[in-house]
């Protein structure tokens, strides 16, 4: 006779039978396709089109895009957990797959006018909608499931955050600058807002936290609040600093990739697309083997190693990307010719292990925030979750700005990012430490 423990290790892909986990998932993942699907053919229409049209710098436009997206999680995030303290949070959910489905139709009206400005708009809504979505995404888990199902659920979602992401980034691109690609984005993005709001039907109600709650809007005021109500217990707040950084590396890596791809492998935009796919792939097979390695259990243990993987890797990415520099008039080669030849699947693999090492090392940390913090107050620790990951990503942004203004060359970056990392597994080794992950004994924030 089998336990239900024994069960979780079995397969967590048992989660998707599951009307506990799987209308959230694919709700999830709709939604962060839509949100990728719609940002990559703005970027690129931008880019292509329209910023010519309007006769600004199209670098300027697409840096102010990734800004406009991340800013609603710092602004918003306060507020967002809140909300999902006070309502019921499967309601919530759906009121805000509704709200995507109004936002989708001002992104219609943005591409059939080519407006930059409301295109704009429209990605500052999605990036607010997908704010309020995150405290409700990952504070309905551990009301659903089982404690022992909690790393599977992560890894399950991890891995469809960061497909989702791919395809929604390369499909993007690929149908706005098609015949009549506006009008395929447009109806597209609508049909996948309406069907993430079907989705959203079926996930079970919740229990309500905080019925009474009087809502605070001094939102930069509750911004901080958020964050120094975390500080005091250590091993979750480590474990969101270490969530946290995870985004820096990765925002580090993934915005590099168009440039690396171009200035020092000398290949074009396929290319910079194959190492977005490695990537992506990488953090969800990482994901996927959490379960396995970890069986079930709630544990940090293999959380520092793993980010060591990440900084090994990094270094020899580094070590793989020393080449000559490349003359001017050289042509870019495709996404066939790169992989021909042993340097660059040397790249390839070290893309690989820093994203598989990445994704081991995520998704036991917020198995770890969900399961050690206190159903009262999970909803607002991960708004303070989204809120540091937003700065961090900021902030890598800004250090690799200030990087190249001071002239090094991106794999000069990574190496960077690798040394920055160690310091990062010290760091998270000291969350494992205290946090007694074996046993499982600590109180509840």
């Amino acid at each position: 006779m089998t336990t239900r423990d024994d069960e979780a290790r079995a397969s967590q892909f048992a989660l998707f039978k599951s009307i506990k986990f799987a209308p959230l998932f694919l709700t999830m993942f709709l939604g962060a396709f839509n949100d990728n699907f719609f940002k990559s053919a703005m970027v690129i229409l931008i880019t292509y089109r329209l910023a010519g049209m309007s006769g600004v710098d199209a670098r300027i436009l697409v840096t102010l895009a990734a800004g406009v997206f991340i800013l609603p999680f710092v602004t918003f995030s306060a507020l967002a957990g809140q909300l999902a303290d006070k309502y019921e949070r499967s309601g919530l959910v759906r009121k805000i797959k509704i709200a995507e489905i109004i936002i989708m139709a001002g992104a219609i009206l943005g591409f059939r006018l080519g407006s930059i400005t409301i295109l704009m708009i429209v990605l500052f809504m999605m990036g607010a909608q997908s704010a309020f979505f995150g405290p409700l995404k990952y504070s309905i888990l551990p009301q659903h499931l089982d404690k022992s199902e909690l790393i599977g659920a992560n890894g399950l979602i991890e891995t469809g955050t960061f497909l989702s992401i791919l395809l929604g980034t390369i499909f993007g691109g690929i149908f706005v600058m098609r015949d009549g690609g506006v009008l395929i984005v447009s109806l597209l993005v609508i049909g996948i807002a309406v069907a993430g709001w079907l989705a959203s039907l079926y996930i079970p109600p919740t229990r309500i936290i905080d019925p009474f709650m009087e809502f605070r809007f001094n939102l930069l005021r509750e911004t901080f609040a958020l964050v120094n109500n975390v500080r005091p217990r250590r091993d979750i707040f480590l474990s969101v600093i270490g969530v946290s950084w995870f985004y820096f590396v990765g925002g580090t890596f993934l915005s590099q990739f168009p440039t690396y791809a171009k200035t020092v492998i000398g290949a074009d935009e396929q290319v910079a697309t194959l190492f977005l796919a490695v990537f992506s792939i990488g953090i969800a097979a990482g994901s996927l083997a959490c379960n396995g390695l970890l069986k079930g259990e709630v544990s940090g243990r293999y959380v520092p190693a793993a980010a060591l993987g990440m900084a090994v890797l990094s270094v020899l990415l580094y070590a793989a990307s020393l080449r000559p520099p490349l003359p001017d008039d050289a042509p870019l080669i495709g996404a066939w010719q790169f992989v021909r030849t042993l340097p660059n699947i040397a790249v390839l693999l070290c893309l690989l292990g820093i994203s598989f090492f990445g994704g081991l090392y995520i998704v036991p940390l917020y198995a770890i925030i969900q399961s050690r913090s206190g159903e009262d107050k999970l909803a607002s620790i991960t708004a303070c979750t989204n809120i540091m990951d937003s700065l961090f990503m900021v902030i890598s942004s800004l250090a690799a700005t200030g990087m190249l203004t001071l002239g090094m060359s991106i794999p000069q970056i990574f190496l960077a990012t690798a040394a920055l990392t160690v310091i990062a597994a010290w760091v998270i080794r000291g969350a494992v430490r205290e946090v007694n992950f074996h046993n499982g004994s600590a109180p509840h924030v």
